[in-house]
């Protein structure tokens, strides 16, 4: 876990063949990690559900986001999403041609 220090950008990891998620920090109920998407997307019938609330925010490259019975929301950087937990969600979209960053922090 790199709780002392690092650079979010860089270096980005090859994340073609698979996101890329990396720890970043942990402390009293909440987690903080870096996310490198390239293309991917979550299977309909697959859909993310966590126990804990997450905040997500895009800081490089686009993305959709759809949370259960909402309307998918498009994310260029800076925008950012409160997913409750125990909701289902899906990433409909990231950018196929460069890296996503995402950073995401999760509550309790």
């Amino acid at each position: 876990m790199a709780e002392t220090g690092g650079n979010l950008f860089a270096p980005l990891p090859d994340a073609r063949e698979g996101e890329v998620f990396t720890p970043l920090l942990e402390r009293g109920g909440v987690r903080i990690e870096r996310i490198v998407s390239h293309g991917q997307t979550t299977p309909q019938d697959a859909p993310f559900v966590q126990d804990a609330d997450e905040w997500v925010v895009v800081l490089r490259g686009s993305a959709a986001l759809r949370i259960e019975e909402q309307a998918e929301v498009a994310l260029a950087p800076g925008d950012h999403v409160f997913i409750p937990g125990g909701v289902r969600h899906w990433v409909t979209r990231t950018d196929p041609d460069a890296p996503t960053l995402w950073l995401a922090v999760h509550l309790g």
